[in-house]
């Protein structure tokens, strides 16, 4: 059996993380979202200034994550203070602009200085302002250091979902157990029943038959009920599934590949059911199985 603090180690792929930092020119805020997927799919959604970390983003998402459909967005707020500043009209193009405005004052017979230019609707002309672009190159690394903030605690929230999974497959598995130690119990009555009954309905026959066929028959009848070795598969099923969930390393697929081959030993067992304990036993381990399949679908 393993620890709780073993079970740790264990992933989901369903988690939210955010960190946010400041810098000279504003804000960011980075978000991560991650949901199943048999793969690791990224995708990101990153403002302009910062395009250029696409590649360095994307090697830093595929470091720390195994698995799942992975959003990652990034916010930038530019500070309204540092954006003003950065405003500078264009006074070659001003002066032009307002010399055709009083030649065409002119041109009406209106007094040019009579009748001023409306400002507000000069402002809107294209090129008019000026207004230089941040060079958030220096920034990147900041950046970067952010989503590494990130990354841990989305980390840290697929770990904490992955504890929450363990504890839900844990005594599902004891279940597993519970029921093959059950049939393993039953068995010998099972058999000596089933010995009984074949000799009852030869006996009710009222022929003659050698013993010694009738010893095989009764060894061909046992046979078929021989779940021994799905008993023993079921049991080195469960202690491998126990095994694996200590794994520091993605383990959901290896985990999904154990429950199909539970659920192949319990339908086995199913079809081996000659008696009614086998077969209720069989049903229990069918559904015990499918809800840990439910849930290790979400594993990383």
């Amino acid at each position: 059996m393993f620890s709780t603090c073993d079970a740790d180690m264990m992933k989901s792929m369903t988690a939210y993380a955010r960190s946010a930092a400041t810098l000279p020119a504003g804000q960011i805020v980075w978000e991560l979202r991650s949901v199943n997927q048999r793969y690791l799919d990224l995708s990101l959604r990153l403002p302009e200034e910062f395009r250029g970390l696409d590649a360095g983003i994307r090697s830093a998402l595929k470091a720390r994550l195994g698995r799942g459909k992975v959003e990652a967005t990034l916010r930038y707020h530019s500070d309204p203070a540092s954006a003003a500043a950065r405003l500078a009209l264009n006074t070659d193009l001003a002066r032009s602009l307002l010399a055709a405005h009083d030649e065409l004052a002119g041109l009406a017979g209106l007094d040019g200085r009579g009748s001023p230019p409306d400002l507000v609707r000069l402002l809107a002309w294209p090129g008019l302002i000026d207004q230089a672009e941040d060079d958030l190159t220096p920034e990147f690394e900041r950046v970067m250091a952010a989503l590494d903030e990130a990354v841990d605690d989305l980390v840290a929230a697929r770990r904490q979902e992955g504890r929450a999974i363990a504890d839900m497959i844990r005594p599902r598995l004891a279940g597993v157990r519970e029921q093959v130690a059950l049939v393993r119990e039953q068995l010998p009555a099972i058999r000596a029943a089933l010995e009984a009954r074949f000799r009852e309905r030869l006996a009710a026959l009222d022929v003659d038959v050698e013993p010694g066929r009738i010893e095989q028959e009764i060894v061909l009848q046992l046979q078929k009920l021989d779940v021994d070795e799905e008993l023993d598969r079921l049991d080195a099923h469960v202690a491998e599934v126990e095994r694996v969930m200590t794994l520091d390393e993605p383990v959901g697929r290896r985990l999904d590949f154990l429950m199909q081959e539970l659920n192949r030993e319990a339908n086995t067992l199913g079809s081996k059911a000659t008696a009614a304990e086998v077969g209720q036993a069989a049903v229990e381990l069918k559904v015990l199985i499918e809800q840990m399949r439910e849930q290790v679908q979400n594993v990383e």
